[in-house]
């Protein structure tokens, strides 16, 4: 077992590596336009839907300007979801019976660990990724409300984005990276800094894992060919994937509404900040509406699906298992 592991440890790195980047680089656009619509209040809409949001951005910031802050996620993409994937089969490992047998608690109890032990890689590169993401639409946000650019809130006292707009009245985004970002919370928060928002990603990431692990295994058992052949042709893992990522990602669309607002460190004009989860959501709720917990909630879908799906295929196929010399067969049979 101890040999097994050593093997198969590096294979899921890979694994995840090649998953993430991707799926990444094929859903990002996508991704940007959910966070800019999670962010904008009612009243100061700028964005009608993902398509607006993904024309406007094009037309304002070129096409490159739809990756903004995707070298982060491409970055740390791979340790995210090797752990998150390693640490569900670890966990369903413990957890099984003698047979390799799972209860429903506890595959959702795996998934639930899984979740848990991500949000260490998931918290920081989702608060760097999303200020990235956020400042084109505040930048153009001034452009339309050049009345009350003056009124522009910090959140806070915080000068970790203070050097990324300019004020005038036709503000040019100023290219700030992650790592000026880094250093600057690293400087001013300390490595709390990173980690804020930890509480609601913790939210966000858990119940999706409970919803999404369990979910995804029996639908991939749907797949098998036969109970003495229990393999599953790859285009079924996609599409186990992409079904299963879509419901979880759907589900928990409120917790990752209030995640984005509770992460974004910069406030556009008239844009209130705030002190925890219970305080996000009040104010939402009051100024807004439950209906402002769905916003993005399409976006999200159509990017975790194929994330996941390709996250899966590459899992359950076993690329890193072929790369490194060993075949998915004499991995998970030995």
């Amino acid at each position: 077992m101890a040999q097994q592991q050593q093997i198969s440890l590096p294979a899921k790195l890979i694994n995840g590596g090649i998953a993430g980047l991707v799926g990444v680089t094929c859903v990002f656009p996508i991704d940007l336009a959910k966070t800019r619509l999670q962010n904008q209040r009612s009243g100061q809409q700028l964005y009608k839907n993902m398509m607006d949001c993904l024309i406007k951005t094009v037309k304002s910031e070129g096409y490159f300007g739809m990756y903004r802050g995707a070298a982060v996620n491409l970055t740390l993409v791979t340790p995210e979801k090797a752990i998150k994937l390693a640490a569900n089969d670890f966990f369903r490992q413990q957890l099984s019976n003698d047979v390799g047998k799972l209860t429903v608690s506890k595959e959702m109890l795996a998934g639930c660990c899984a979740g848990m032990c991500q949000v260490i890689v998931t918290t920081p590169m989702e608060m760097l990724k999303i200020q990235l993401q956020d400042a084109g639409r505040l930048v153009a946000q001034q452009r339309v409300m050049p009345s009350i650019v003056k009124t522009l809130k910090m959140g806070g006292t915080s000068a970790v984005l203070s050097r990324s707009y300019n004020t005038a009245p036709t503000p040019q985004v100023m290219r700030m990276s992650a790592i000026e970002i880094t250093k600057e919370l690293l400087r001013t928060k300390g490595v709390a800094g990173l980690y804020r928002g930890l509480g609601a990603t913790l939210m966000r990431d858990i119940p999706f894992s409970v919803v999404y692990f369990p979910l995804f295994a029996h639908l991939q058992q749907l797949g098998q060919h036969s109970l003495e052949d229990p393999s599953v042709p790859f285009y079924w893992s996609f599409m186990s994937g992409c079904l299963a990522g879509s419901i979880a990602a759907v589900a928990v669309s409120p917790c990752d509404v209030v995640k984005t607002r509770l992460q974004s460190l910069k406030n556009g004009p008239n844009e209130e900040s705030y002190n925890g989860v219970v305080d996000c959501i009040r104010k939402i709720v009051r100024k807004e509406g439950p209906r402002a917990f769905l916003k993005g909630a399409s976006c999200r879908a159509l990017v975790i699906a194929p994330l996941f799906g390709i996250a899966q295929v590459v899992y359950c196929v076993g690329v890193g298992e072929f790369l490194l010399g060993y075949t998915p067969y004499n991995i998970y049979s030995a």
